[in-house]
């Protein structure tokens, strides 16, 4: 059984590849490139395993500076409620983020393992594709990061002005994560637009004539992912993503033009 799974180098520009694999060989690619993706993971779980405390204080930093400035809203220390909870908070911490430390590693052993399978003059994005993924993703990161301040004044002022806020940090550390990972992913929907408009599934037409109904699904989708359901969270995402849209759609027009001079050339 053959799949056209693996390529060549020097395949000519706008062509498919040549050069197929067994079912065997697919597979024992696919293992490979996941036992680097794993590697590159325990080497990031090993690294904020040695800066921990570092670490947990940068987290902090949000609701350390807003117990510092609103001094009103009473806040306290994170706290644990069980034996084992510092234990399963600092393995998470540090899973979740070598898992973000090995995105790089990650997204480009996903790119070679798809790469063969496409044109030749589609393999000349790799790197741009996992560069502008990991800022896009760190960049989503940082938003969250300094969204989340606003975010828990809003959530702790529900709480009425004679309670103190005092919050486990499993539950601090998993509202951060999931932050950090929907803002990061989220911002990943440029990358998306543009690959689907290089392999010819959308058209910057199609984006551009679309934009009322994806203004729409836009600010619902950050209504719905936005994890701690606050107004200042989900306008901080979905305000960058309708920049995002109206860049893609931009970028999608440059590369048309760049195809059409290229087949006008050639022909």
């Amino acid at each position: 059984m053959k799949l056209p799974f693996r390529g060549r180098s020097d395949t000519p520009e706008g062509a498919p590849s040549d050069d197929r694999m067994t079912l065997t060989e697919h597979l024992a690619e696919l293992r490979t490139r996941i036992i680097r993706c794993l590697l590159a993971i325990v080497v990031g779980i090993i690294v904020l395993l040695a800066s921990y405390d570092h670490v947990l204080h940068w987290m902090r930093g949000p609701y350390t500076h807003l117990c510092k400035v609103k001094p009103k809203l009473n806040c306290g220390d994170l706290t644990i409620l069980g034996p084992l909870e510092g234990f399963t908070t600092r393995l998470s911490i540090c899973t979740y983020g070598g898992i973000i430390l090995a995105l790089p590693v990650i997204l480009w052993q996903v790119w070679r393992f798809v790469v063969p399978a496409l044109h030749a003059k589609e393999k000349k994005y790799a790197i741009p594709f996992v560069l502008s993924s990991v800022l896009l993703f760190a960049l989503g990161g940082l938003v969250a990061y300094y969204t989340l301040e606003p975010a828990l004044d809003f959530l702790i002022s529900w709480s009425g002005t004679d309670v103190k806020a005092q919050f486990q940090v499993s539950k601090y550390v998993s509202l951060f994560g999931l932050m950090i990972a929907a803002f990061g992913l989220t911002f990943e929907f440029p990358v998306l637009l543009v690959f689907l408009q290089i392999v010819g599934v959308l058209t910057p037409q199609t984006l551009q004539k679309q934009w009322r109904y994806a203004t729409v699904i836009i600010f619902a989708l950050a209504a719905i992912i936005t994890p701690s359901g606050d107004p200042y969270s989900m306008m901080a995402l979905a305000v960058p993503m309708m920049v995002f849209y109206v860049i893609s759609i931009i970028i999608g027009r440059i590369l048309q033009k760049r195809k059409r001079a290229a087949a006008a050339a050639a022909g």
